[in-house]
C-alpha cells in the first residue's frame, strides 16, 4: 500500500473523530442547558400588567404631551377585539390615560407602537434549599390551572395570620414594612414639579385648566421669573413660610394606577403613605426647611435648623410634639442638598443630605392614630430665611386594595376584619398592581394538587413554587420598524434586579 494511500485513510479517521468529538461536545452542551434551564434558571415572559410598574406586561410607552412626562399603560387585547396574550405588530390607539404627574387626561387620539412585556431569568429550585421570604417576587403554578406559571409577590408564609388594613399588610396583628430596595422600587409618583405643561390654559387637568398646585398664598415663597420649577424664600430666620399643596389643582392622592382604566380612579381608597422630596440651597446658615405630612388628621413635622439639629415633631393643637431629635453637623451652603420626609409603614423618616432620622409610631393597626379613611392627607413644605428649593416632587406608597373592582362592594380575602392565617406549606400572594391583580385575595375555587387533591382557597402550595424572579434580563425593547412584530432592539438601560426580601429585619430600616 502506498504512503499516499495510507495517509488518506489516517485522514479520513480524523475527521471522522472531530466530527464525533464535535457531535459529543454538542449532546453534552445541550444537556447541560437542558439541566441548567430545569434545575437553575430559566426565562419567562410577563404576559399581563397584574405586577407593574415593577414588571411590566404589553403596554404602550407614552408621554404627555403637555409636561413631557413618560408613563406606561398597559395593553389588553380583549379591548381590541384581540385573543388573549396578542401582541399585534404596528401601531394601535391607546384609549384615555392620565398624566400622573400634571394630571392631563390624553385622549383617545394618535398611534403608537405596542411594548413586549418584560422577560425575566427566575432562580429556580432555590425553595428547595432556602425558605421564601416575604417580599419576594416569586414565580408558581396556578392553583386554579397548575399548567398555567403566574408571577406575584409573596407576602405571607406558613404559620402566619395575614390582613390588609388600610392598604398596608398585617401579619400577626403587626404592621409588615418592606424591605429598603424594594420600598424604593414602589413608590409612584403623584407630581414632579420639574415637568410643567406647555399650555396651562387648557382644560385638560382633572377638569381644570392647570395652575401651580404648590400655593405661595400667604406667604412670602416666590417662582423664579425665569425658571418656574425654582422656588425662592427671603424671609426673616424665625418667619416661618409654608407652601401648600393643593390637591384640588394638582393630582390628589387616591391609590390610582397610570397603567389601568382612567375611570375608576375616582372610586379609588386614599393613600395616606407618602414622601415629599426636595433639593434646598440656603446663603446663610439661618432659618430652617422642613416638611409636613398628615395621616388620619394626625400632624407630623420635620426640619433642619441651619445652626445643626434635625427634629421630627408631631403637632397637637398648635404645640409640637418633639418625637425625635439629633444634632448635625451646619451644612455647606454653596450646593444644593437632598431633603426627604416620608411617612410609610408607621415610620416618619427625614433625610437632610447625608443625614437621616426615624420615629416609629408602633407596629399595630391603630398606632398611627384613629384610622380616618376617607379624609384624604396633607402635604407642606416650611421654611425661613433665604432659600432656594428645585426638584420638588410627592410620591406615594404601594396601596392593596380590598375591593376587586373599584366600584364594587365586594371584598377580598384577608381584607380587614377577615384575616387568613396559613397552614403548613401554604403562601400567600399579592400583585403590586394591586387594582388589576387576580392573587390570593380574589382566587374563588379550590387549588387543584395531583391525586384528586385539593387545596384552600387563595393560597399557594408550596410544591407549586417554582422560584424567584432574579433580573429583567430583557426590558420590553424597542421595534426597529412600525409593522415590526418582534422588539429586537435591546432597551439597556431598563435592565435591572428584581429586589425581594431581605436577610436584615425590615422593621427596623430607616432609610429612602
Amino acid at each position: 500500500m502506498s504512503k499516499k494511500t495510507t495517509s488518506k485513510k489516517t485522514s479520513r479517521k480524523n475527521r471522522a473523530a472531530e466530527i464525533a468529538n464535535t457531535f459529543e461536545w454538542l449532546t453534552t452542551a445541550f444537556i447541560l442547558a437542558f439541566l441548567f434551564r430545569a434545575f437553575v434558571m430559566e426565562a419567562f415572559r410577563i404576559p399581563t400588567g397584574s405586577m407593574a410598574d415593577t414588571l411590566m406586561g404589553a403596554h404602550f410607552r407614552l408621554r404627555c404631551p403637555q409636561c413631557g412626562y413618560k408613563y406606561n399603560y398597559g395593553f389588553i387585547p380583549e379591548k381590541y377585539g384581540l385573543p388573549q396574550d396578542t401582541i399585534p405588530a404596528g401601531y394601535l390607539k391607546p384609549t384615555s390615560s392620565r398624566c400622573p404627574s400634571c394630571g392631563h387626561y390624553q385622549p383617545t387620539g394618535g398611534t403608537t407602537p405596542i411594548a413586549n412585556g418584560d422577560r425575566i431569568l427566575v432562580l429556580k429550585c432555590i425553595y428547595q434549599f432556602l425558605e421564601p421570604k416575604q417580599w419576594d417576587v416569586i414565580v408558581f403554578k396556578s392553583p386554579i390551572d397548575p399548567s398555567i406559571n403566574l408571577i406575584k409577590r409573596l407576602v405571607a408564609r406558613p404559620g402566619e395570620t395575614v390582613e390588609i388594613i388600610d392598604g398596608d399588610v398585617y401579619i400577626d396583628g403587626q404592621i409588615s414594612r418592606k424591605p429598603q430596595k424594594v420600598q424604593n422600587e414602589l413608590w409612584m409618583p403623584i407630581y414632579d414639579n420639574d415637568y410643567l405643561p406647555v399650555r396651562p390654559g387648557e382644560p385638560s387637568f382633572n377638569g381644570h385648566i392647570w395652575h401651580q398646585p404648590f400655593s405661595t398664598t400667604h406667604s412670602k415663597w416666590r417662582l423664579d421669573k425665569d425658571n418656574l420649577t425654582i422656588f425662592h424664600l427671603d424671609s426673616h430666620p424665625d418667619h416661618i413660610n409654608t407652601l401648600i399643596y393643593d390637591t384640588s389643582i394638582g393630582n390628589d392622592f387616591r391609590a390610582t394606577y397610570t397603567y389601568n382604566n382612567v375611570d375608576d380612579y375616582s372610586y379609588m381608597p386614599h393613600c395616606s403613605d407618602l414622601m415629599v422630596r426636595f433639593y434646598v440651597r440656603s446663603t446663610k446658615l439661618q432659618g430652617r426647611i422642613g416638611a409636613e405630612l398628615t395621616k388620619y388628621q394626625n400632624h407630623y413635622k420635620a426640619w433642619t435648623d441651619f445652626a445643626g439639629d434635625i427634629v421630627i415633631a408631631k403637632v397637637l393643637k398648635d404645640k409640637e410634639i418633639i418625637l425625635a431629635h439629633k444634632p448635625i453637623e451646619p451644612p455647606i451652603t454653596d450646593r444644593p442638598t437632598l431633603v426627604k420626609f416620608a411617612n410609610v409603614d408607621h415610620q416618619l423618616t427625614f433625610q437632610f443630605g447625608t443625614e437621616k432620622l426615624t420615629y416609629d409610631l408602633g407596629h399595630g393597626p391603630d398606632d398611627a392614630g384613629h384610622r380616618k379613611t376617607n379624609i384624604p392627607p396633607q402635604v407642606k413644605i416650611f421654611g425661613s430665611g433665604k432659600l432656594t428649593l428645585s426638584h420638588i416632587a410627592i410620591f406615594r406608597d404601594i396601596h392593596y386594595t380590598s375591593r376587586k373592582f373599584a366600584s364594587s362592594s365586594k371584598s377580598g380575602r384577608a381584607i380587614e376584619g377577615n384575616p387568613l392565617t396559613l397552614g403548613k406549606d401554604e403562601f400567600f400572594v399579592l400583585g403590586d398592581n394591586s387594582p388589576n391583580s387576580e392573587d390570593s385575595r380574589w382566587w374563588s375555587r379550590s387549588g387543584l394538587g395531583n391525586h384528586g387533591r385539593f387545596y384552600r382557597q387563595g393560597i399557594v402550595p408550596r410544591e407549586y413554587l417554582i422560584g424567584k424572579a432574579l433580573f429583567v434580563y430583557w426590558p420590553s425593547g424597542f421595534k426597529p420598524f412600525a409593522k415590526s412584530r418582534f422588539a429586537v432592539i435591546p432597551n439597556i438601560g431598563q435592565m435591572r434586579l428584581i429586589y425581594g426580601g431581605s436577610t436584615k429585619n425590615p422593621s427596623t430600616h430607616n432609610d429612602l
